[in-house]
């Protein structure tokens, strides 16, 4: 029989201690935990997702094939308790006062279920802004590591939290840490860039944004995910144990130590052979125990059917819930399958030991008796949440937000003097000339689902698209009131139809200069022939149908051309760029990204952006990203040159600079000591510029193959023209550090050299030092970031 229910609403007393906000939070977990039954305790690693799939009929979300039983009503699901509540806001369009009805119905529903009266960490996806229908949506993160500004980053992660604060959300799916390693997967647009260093700085503010706004920050995905085979989704992973630790693990080690995050969520694929899902050595071995990560491990959405039904390492449900659980993953997602009944049934038959329960549970509580949820005082903060109207998620100070980080996010590529742009006649052409949804990326709402799906429930809601973003046919007239501006679009992205292409080349030919527009359609899985998100892998970096041949065509008029890429990915432009007045590049740059890449066409805003990745200059397939060992750069024993068009860390602005004086304070250092270096920047030009000065760091005799250079640190520096700055990297030992021979992270005695300059491929200053002194073998407790000192001259 039920254990009586415990009375709510009496005051905490002795013999209730885990109802005492007084006590520390491990007393009032064990004790609560010591009271709950094996069904209760299972309870809380699950979580309920209601989709509806028709306008007015909801129906139970489950993983697409399944043939086994639905999970039961909330009502009866939540009767022993409940982990999460998935994407209340973000699963269909509802304004945020619809929204809030929805949850407190939801909520009420589970708290009055279980005998505890626990209510449900409740989660949304928050990667560009709340994934909801009227929510302000912020540039992508591809976006964030072209700005190499993690303050501004932090500020927005800070924005977004507040406002999942005020829906009453607990816990973001966000950020992404995985390292771009193939620019074909379709998710590239939702990684920071191909450098480990540049996206933990960067992942990590946005952990402490979003933490430090009362928000649980969630890491994804744990690990290997963008260095699947191919780059296809949920491909298996083969990469080897030292690329693991050194590149796809690093920016989670800086997620959980400068960040904070207190959730990791478990990627879906297979690396070895092994799904991450039921990895325990991956699970709790490196990310516990060596990490020292002491929150809640999510997995991903299906990810433990997964190991049933795609990866074929369990049997049945049963058997993937024991796999899972003693991997070490806490709670399911989005929906009750495996760690419902399941569980309870196979720890009841002895299969799987209670404790690995109690482990989980008490996780999970752990975090609910954090962030309040175990207090009474908790309710009514929750009852007394104010309804909020469609303007209080895009307020003007997000959108300025927003814009912000858009214009530092757009890349200068290439000029020949042509922008900024003139007073004139221009032409805007190509196929994202008049379409406002191309600025925004895969996890805004307005991509996150198939068309019919929002028009059906756009007609239910009875609104407008969400927030309101211009096109740039639109920003564009706005910035150049004074200019004549033709602008003609193509049917669709592929450009199709020949006339299509002699449309645009009759308005280039009438034209002083044309604009023309390249690149991508955000949205899931190639649906509505979208080009780049989750599931939308391409087999090549070639441009998207005939708009290489559109380009081309363009070109051909002579009318001087702007190459705008503005895309998920890098693409590769080949000859298309050396014949070009000037190419820009802007990833999905969000609700603004309009207004700002006109800006910058315009010389109203400066360019500071800078390629977090390569541009590849062939299309065939994926040569690699920067970070690479010297046989995989060019050589005389191969006919492939994988050199790419634009290096990581390539930008230009409106003016030139000029380094000078590299120093370091030191010859030799310790094998654990810290050396300072020095460079001059100078802003040679006419006008004022934000300069990004970079530093890379090389270890030319090594244990095992290192790469050629790799980030060590940067610096966004603003100068007027004629002035100079001193910059100065402060350098610790572990800061060269790698996995050796024998897989432990160890500092090595030898030469490192420093290149200090604009880019990866542009450097013009070099510097030496020594590390002296034993071998050093590394733990968790290492330094992770290279402080940077600006001083004006």
């Amino acid at each position: 029989m039920p254990e009586p229910l415990e009375d709510a609403s009496a005051p905490p007393s002795a013999d209730q201690p885990w109802r005492d906000p007084s006590l520390p939070v491990a007393d009032r977990v064990a004790d609560l935990l010591g009271r709950m039954t094996l069904e209760e305790k299972v309870g809380q690693l699950g979580a309920y997702w209601v989709a509806p799939l028709r306008p007015g009929e909801p129906v139970l979300a489950v993983p697409e094939g399944a043939t086994d039983p639905l999970p039961p009503p909330l009502d009866e699901a939540a009767a022993a308790g409940l982990g999460q509540l998935t994407r209340v806001y973000g699963t269909e369009p509802v304004t945020p006062a619809q929204g809030l009805e929805r949850l407190r119905l939801l909520q009420n529903t589970v708290i009055g279920a279980n005998r505890f009266r626990i209510p449900a960490l409740v989660h949304e996806e928050c990667l560009t802004g709340l994934l909801s229908w009227t929510s302000t949506v912020f540039p992508t993160p591809l976006a964030w590591g072209a700005a190499f500004d993690p303050e501004l980053v932090e500020e927005m992660a800070a924005a977004i939290g507040g406002v999942l604060r005020r829906i009453g959300a607990q816990v973001g799916l966000a950020p992404i840490l995985d390292v771009t390693r193939d620019y074909r997967w379709g998710r590239t647009e939702e990684t920071i860039g191909d450098d480990p260093y540049l996206v933990g700085i960067i992942g990590s503010a946005y952990v402490r944004g979003l933490e430090g706004s009362g928000i649980v920050a969630t890491l994804k995905h744990f690990a290997g995910h963008s260095a699947a085979a191919a780059g296809r989704n949920m491909a298996p992973v083969t990469c080897g144990p030292r690329e693991f630790a050194d590149v796809v693990l690093e920016p989670f080690v800086a997620g959980v130590r400068l960040g904070g995050a207190r959730s990791v969520m478990v990627s879906q694929n297979d690396v070895d052979g092994v799904p991450s899902t039921g990895d325990r050595r991956l699970l709790t071995d490196v990310l516990r125990g060596e990490m020292g990560f002491t929150g809640v491990v999510q997995a991903d959405y299906f990810g433990i059917w997964h190991l049933k039904h795609i990866h074929g390492v369990a049997g049945s449900r049963e058997e993937a819930a024991a796999l899972a659980l003693r991997a070490g993953v806490d709670m399911e997602l989005p929906t009750i399958h495996c760690y419902g009944p399941p569980l309870v049934e196979t720890v009841r038959q002895g299969r799987v030991a209670e404790e690995l329960v109690d482990r989980a549970a008490s996780r999970v509580l752990t975090l609910k008796c954090e962030l309040g949820m175990l207090d009474e005082a908790w309710k009514d903060e929750f009852a007394a949440l104010p309804a909020l109207e469609p303007e209080d998620l895009d307020p003007p100070e997000h959108r300025a937000l927003a814009r912000r980080l858009a214009e530092e996010s757009v890349v200068l590529l290439a000029n020949d003097g042509t922008l900024p742009l003139r007073a004139g006649s221009l032409a805007l052409a190509g196929p994202l000339a008049r379409e406002p949804l191309a600025m925004l990326g895969c996890y805004a709402f307005a991509n996150h689902n198939s068309l019919d799906f929002l028009e059906e429930m756009s007609a239910r809601a009875g609104m407008e698209p969400g927030v309101h973003v211009p096109s740039l046919g639109d920003a564009l007239a706005a910035e150049l009131p004074d200019a004549k501006i033709q602008v003609t679009s193509t049917s669709d992205l592929g450009v199709t139809r020949d006339a299509d292409i002699a449309a645009a080349v009759a308005a280039a030919r009438e034209a002083d200069v044309c604009v023309l527009t390249l690149g991508d359609r955000a949205g899931l899985f190639g649906v509505g022939g979208r080009t780049s998100g989750e599931g939308c892998d391409a087999e090549t970096v070639a441009l998207p149908g005939r708009q290489a041949e559109l380009a081309a065509a363009v070109l051909d008029t002579g009318t001087p051309t702007v190459l705008l890429l503005v895309s998920g990915r890098p693409y590769a432009l080949g000859g298309l760029a050396e014949r070009a007045a000037a190419v820009v590049q802007a990833f999905f740059p969000g609700e603004e990204g309009a207004g700002a890449v006109a800006g910058i066409l315009s010389g109203r805003v400066e360019p500071s952006g800078r390629l977090p990745v390569s541009m590849p200059r062939h299309a065939g397939g994926h040569a690699g990203t920067y970070l690479h060992a010297a046989t995989a750069g060019p050589s005389m024993v191969s006919t492939s040159d994988p050199t790419p068009l634009y290096p990581f860390g390539h930008g230009l602005t409106w003016t030139t600079f000029g380094y000078a004086d590299l120093t370091t304070d030191s010859g030799t250092i310790a094998t654990d000591g810290t050396v300072r270096i020095g460079v001059t920047v100078r802003n040679e030009g006419e006008r004022a510029g934000t300069e990004v000065v970079q530093l890379y760091l090389s270890d030319p005799v090594a244990s095992v193959v290192r790469p050629v250079r790799a980030l060590a640190g940067w610096a966004r520096v603003r100068l007027a023209p004629g002035r100079a700055a001193r910059v100065e990297f402060t350098v610790h030992a572990d800061r060269v550090s790698f996995t050796g021979p024998d897989l432990r992270r160890v500092v090595e005695p030898g030469v490192i050299h420093a290149e200090v300059g604009p880019s990866s491929a542009d450097l013009p200053l070099r510097a030496s030092f020594r590390l002296d002194g034993p071998e050093r073998v590394l733990g968790a407790d290492r330094v992770l970031t290279v402080p940077v000192s600006v001083r004006m001259l």
